[in-house]
């Protein structure tokens, strides 16, 4: 058996005093029973001197910042990134802890606003599939935005912002000079 948190329940044939003739493993309740008794049970070892309470309340707060590392990656989708120097740890450190503190700004006013706050991903989604178009059609420049989907409009209320018009002509400078030629200037 390969995996070693396996290997220690496992009888071997022949360890309970009996040749065995089939060659087959199996499970030795008594080691089994064993292990229930220390279940849920860890030990923390430490060279520096510090109560155990102390130990395991240190333990506890690396726990809740890996956790919090670990949810900040998941919610953000961001890809692991090994840094040469530490002022790239630091900085990555920073945009995340960043974008986490912006996260939670947009859901608590999403909150303070009423109404049913979204799922994540479907806010991501949602501002994924928003865009805009430049169109050149007639020597006339025009950006054409998509229609917003259902979770774009409370977050630009809760954010005080509103969303470009669907239609935008632009002017250009194009459309100055090719003005002139038409005009025979």
């Amino acid at each position: 058996m390969g995996n070693t948190d396996y290997r220690r329940f496992l009888a071997a044939p022949g360890d309970d005093g009996r040749p065995s003739t089939r060659g087959r493993v199996a499970i030795d309740p008594v080691k089994v029973e064993a292990d229930a008794q220390v279940d849920g049970i860890f030990v923390l070892r430490t060279s520096l001197s510090m109560s155990a309470l102390a130990v395991v309340l240190r333990d506890r707060k690396l726990l809740t910042v890996e956790q919090s590392f670990l949810a900040a990656k998941t919610l953000l989708a961001t890809r692991r990134v090994f840094h040469r120097t530490d002022a790239a740890m630091r900085g990555h450190v920073f945009c995340t802890f960043l974008a986490l503190v912006l996260r939670k700004d947009l859901l608590d006013r999403l909150v303070a606003c009423g109404g049913a706050v979204p799922e994540w991903q479907c806010i991501i989604d949602d501002l994924l599939d928003l865009s805009a178009v430049e169109v050149d059609q007639d020597r006339r420049l025009a950006l054409l935005r998509t229609a917003p989907r259902p979770t774009i409009d409370p977050i630009c209320r809760a954010l005080g912002i509103a969303l470009p018009p669907v239609f935008q002509e632009v002017p250009t400078d194009k459309e100055a000079i090719s003005a002139d030629r038409w005009c025979g200037a």
